[in-house]
Formats: C-alpha cells, structure tokens, sequence
C-alpha cells in the first residue's frame, strides 16, 4: 500500500502540530537554567504523567517488543507490567529524597551523597551512553521502520529518515528545552495510544473476518494459547528462529530477579526518565504524575505486544509453522532466518487503510522523536549542570548555561545521526550494544541503593563498587553462551547475570565501607525519616489499584 496523499497531508499536519506547539510553550521561557533544564518547576501531574511514557515508548517498543510479540508472546508484557509497579516504588521511596535535595540531575546526587569524582564519572558515562547507544539506536530503529513502512524496504528512504527524525526533535526540543519536551509530549502520547489501537483494532477484525474484535482476541487466544504464558518454564516456548525464550524471560526472574535491576535502575536513576518528575511544582504533583504513567504502562502492551501475536497468527500454517507457504516473505531473510522485528511494520503496511496510515505512522514518529527530544535534554543537562558548570562556568551568566545546553545537545544529536547508519554493518553485535547498560547497571543501582538507604556506605566503596561490577558482569558474560566455553564460566539467562552482579556488587560496598569506617554512618549520608515517605491518598488508593490489577493480569495469564 503506497504512502498516498491523504497520509502524507495526515503526517505533515501533525509535525507541524508538534512543532507549533513547542515553539509556543517555549516563547519568553529558557533564559535561565532552571527554565530551560527543569521547565521552571511548573509541570502538573498530567504533562508528567505523559511525559515519562513518551521518553519511554519509542521504536524498540513499536518495533521491538511487537517483534518479541511475534517471537515469544505476551510474556515480554512483563516489562511493561512490572514497570508498572517499579514506578510506585520510584514515586514512594526515591522521589521524595530527589526533590528533598533540590536535584537538576541524577549525577548530582552522586555528588551529594558521595563526591565529585564519582559525579564526574557516572556524568561521562551517562552521557556517552545517551549518545553512543540510546540515540543512534532508536535513530536507526526508527529509520529502519519508515523505510519499511513507507519505502520498500530497500533502504532508499533510511538515511533521509534518520535526518528527518533528528531535524524533527531538534525543531522545538533545541530551543524550547523541557518545557517544549513535556509539553508536545502530551499530544505524542494521546497520539501513539490512539494509533497504536487502532492497528490493534484493524489487525484482530482481519483475523476475526465478520466476528468483529472481541471474536478477534478470542481466535488469536485459540489459534496460539502458548504466546499468551507469562511465566515460561525452560523448553516451554521456542521462538520461530529455534531459541528457547526462557533464556530472555527465565520464569519468576520477572517477578522476583533480573527485572528488578533492569527497571529500577531504568525508571529510578534514568536521567532522561526522571528528570520530568524533577520539574515538578510539587511532590504530590510528582507523585500523581508518577501513578498516570503507571495505569498507562498497564495499557502498553495492548497496542505493541498484540500487534506482534496478531502477527504471528496471521503469518503461521495450520500447526504454527512458518514458511514461504503461509509467511510474508518480508518475515524471511536470506538463509531462512526470520525477521520477528517486522511484525508492526507489516500489519501498518498491509492492512492500515489510505488517512489512517497517516495517521499510524504519525504514532510511530511520535514515540521516536519525543524519545529523541528527551535524550537530547537530558544530554544536554548532564553535560552542563554537571561537566560544564562546576569546571567551566567560572563566573558567566546563568544563560550562558542554557546556551551550552542547546550546543551540547546540537553535537550529540550530529554525532548520532553520524554513527546511526553504521549499525547496519554490526549484525548481531548490535544486540551486545543493547545490553551494554544490563552490564553497568547492577553496579550503578548497587551504588544508589545504597547510598539512599544505608548511612555506611562511603565514597570509596562506591567508586570500588561500580569499577568491580564491570568484571562480575563480564565473568558472566563470557561464559558458554558468551565468548569462551570452558567449566571455569557458568551459563545463566542474562536476568539472573543482573541481579548476581548487583547482589555481589552489594556485600564489595558493604565490606569496603565497614572495613573503612568500622561500622559508622558516613558523613555524607542521608538522614530519612517515616515522614518523608508519607503519601496522599490518590497515590496510596491508585497504587492499591495497579497492584491488583497486575495481580490479576499475572493470575490469568500465568
């Protein structure tokens, strides 16, 4: 189906809508700091809400997760729902220590509990990590989906894309800062919840025929029963390239292990994830704002999971086999390897009527370039609230900060756009760079945890403790299903690797700090009372809600 008038008019209208929007949010605004990195501290709980979802829906969940619908089933969902949850604790026990202390940015607490060494450290390596893995993937995710989607697949649309995308977010993002980030993110969020069910929708009352969309799920819950276990069990399911998904998703590791590492590190001490919450103008105002995106992350894997066992269904034979008899051949590469990824770009292609498919694609581009707009940001607030300022800064205006803020987020955004078409030519070591931040982040949650909950914990244990947990995760990492195979390596599911790494890495801090101190609190930490962690009654009934709602989705699809 071409990408006709209608849907180019449909997608042109709502770019324009974007831009506009954070142009004019941003007029008279960024000419202090706190305007430009924290949006004036005057977010309601509903920018916040739909903020954090759109930093954190993007083309590795649209394109991604869907393709792990395909692949596994609803089981990925879990990511999704135990976010859910770890969003309650972030809203409960961190929040309200970050907003006590008045933060810009996630280092700068480092600074506050530890010392400026570290600060300056995890300050680097944060923004390499924005730079070098979370912008230039979802430049290439999202430039690879457009010119499925719209080109033909053969690449003659891709690197057009990926300027288009980041000349997109820089349009208002650059100048407008926060403010125009989590302003335009509202419109991104109702948009891409909207298109992303209206593919749902078309997608099961294809598979339904005349039965309409209920006899739709029904069918696809018949024709495949299997890709609806949440908690799989080794040899359970086996994805259409002949792995074992129990590797990707070990059974309880998602309710009580790995999970945890990789969501409260995520959704807790995420720069471009938390600092929405941190532009608050209240804590209660952050806290509600913190329980909308919960509800909605309940909603997500409707409109990114579904699509990918719709999919599937769509693309199987009578026993669930897949092959050039009943399969789009777009699913299947050279050598008959089976690209799961494109689940979401063929149901768009095939099946999203003229109007529409503008109006779907404008959900895609919207998770994309709000990701994009808040990676920038926060690139930017890291650089210069915490390289810039404490070294560079000596004696210049407060709007000098904002001007390096907009040229540090300009050369991040070139340099992604630079390294993005590379990833073509990794193969499978992309998916290394995806879990790139599963090795680090153990130590650095190891680090936070500690430093916010137990008064020992000092400044060399901490630096001690991230350096250290580099090599407990490579250990693991080189095993048998790594780079070495020998009996002195053990194989284990890269969650289990998680969450080893981070309980190690834990008692290394805890011996350090008590070998240092002999047993006393450090000077520098923090002093928390009951009374801090006291919340109102719509995040104490909401939360009540979300529990039992995943209580009863994990009871039903166990």
């Amino acid at each position: 189906m071409e990408f006709e008038l209608l849907d180019q008019i449909v997608f042109a209208a709502y770019a324009l809508l974007i831009i506009g929007i954070g142009l004019w949010v941003s007029r008279g605004k960024g000419e202090s700091s706190e305007d430009y990195f924290l949006a004036s501290k005057s977010l309601p709980w509903w920018a916040i809400g739909t903020s954090l979802i759109a930093a954190n829906i993007s083309a590795e969940q649209f394109i991604g997760m869907s393709g792990s619908g395909f692949a596994i089933g609803l089981a990925i969902a879990s990511y999704e729902w135990m976010a859910a949850i770890t969003l309650l604790v972030v809203g409960k026990f961190f929040l309200p220590i970050f907003i006590e202390k008045k933060l810009y940015t996630i280092p700068e607490f480092v600074e506050v509990r530890y010392g400026t060494n570290l600060k300056t450290i995890l300050a680097i390596f944060w923004i390499a990590l924005f730079i070098f893995v979370n912008l230039t993937s979802v430049l290439y995710l999202g430039a690879t989906a457009l010119d499925t989607i719209i080109g033909v697949g053969d690449g003659s649309i891709f690197m057009y894309s990926i300027v288009g995308l980041a000349l997109f977010a820089a349009a208002y993002s650059l100048y407008g800062g926060l403010a125009a980030v989590a302003w335009t993110d509202v419109v991104q969020v109702v948009l891409l919840i909207v298109g992303g069910l209206i593919t749902t929708y078309i997608g099961l009352s294809h598979v339904a025929g005349d039965g309409g969309v209920i006899s739709g799920m029904v069918s696809v819950y018949e024709q495949v029963p299997e890709k609806f276990y949440m908690i799989l069990e080794k040899g359970e399911i086996m994805t259409p390239n002949g792995k074992d998904a129990w590797w990707d998703l070990p059974g309880l590791a998602v309710l009580l292990g790995g999970m945890w590492v990789a969501n409260l590190y995520y959704w807790g001490f995420n720069q471009y994830i938390i600092q929405r919450t941190l532009a608050a103008k209240s804590l209660r105002e952050s806290q509600k704002g913190i329980i909308l995106a919960g509800f909605l992350k309940l909603l997500i894997p409707l409109i990114v999971v579904i699509p990918g066992i719709i999919a599937y269904v769509m693309n199987t034979g009578p026993n669930g086999e897949i092959s050039s008899s009943f399969t789009d051949p777009s699913f299947i590469a050279e050598g008959g390897r089976i690209i799961n990824d494109n689940a979401f770009p063929w149901l768009i292609k095939e099946f999203i009527p003229v109007g529409l498919k503008g109006l779907v694609l404008a959900a895609l581009a919207a998770a994309i370039v709000s990701s994009i707009a808040s990676m920038l940001n926060s690139t930017a607030t890291i650089f210069t609230m915490d390289i810039y300022k404490p070294y560079f800064n000596k004696g210049r205006s407060d709007k000098n900060l904002v001007t390096v803020g907009r040229l540090s987020a300009t050369i991040a955004l070139v340099i992604a756009v630079i390294l993005a078409p590379q990833l073509k030519n990794l193969g499978q070591v992309f998916q290394y760079i995806q879990e790139y931040t599963g090795i680090v982040s153990p130590g650095i949650l190891a680090v936070f945890m500690l430093g916010l909950f137990w008064r020992k914990t000092t400044n060399k244990a901490a630096i001690w403790g991230v350096l250290l947990s580099i090599p407990i995760a490579l250990y693991f990492k080189v095993g048998p299903n790594g780079w070495i195979d020998s009996p002195l390596f053990v194989e284990l599911p890269f969650m289990h690797q998680m969450f080893i790494t981070w309980i190690l890495t834990m008692l290394i801090m805890v011996g350090i700090s008590y070998a240092e101190t002999n047993g006393k609190n450090h000077e520098k930490s923090i002093i928390i009372s009951s009374k801090l962690f006291k919340t109102g009654p719509v995040f104490n009934i909401s939360s009540f809600v979300i529990l039992l709602i995943v209580a009863m989705l994990y009871a039903l699809f166990w």
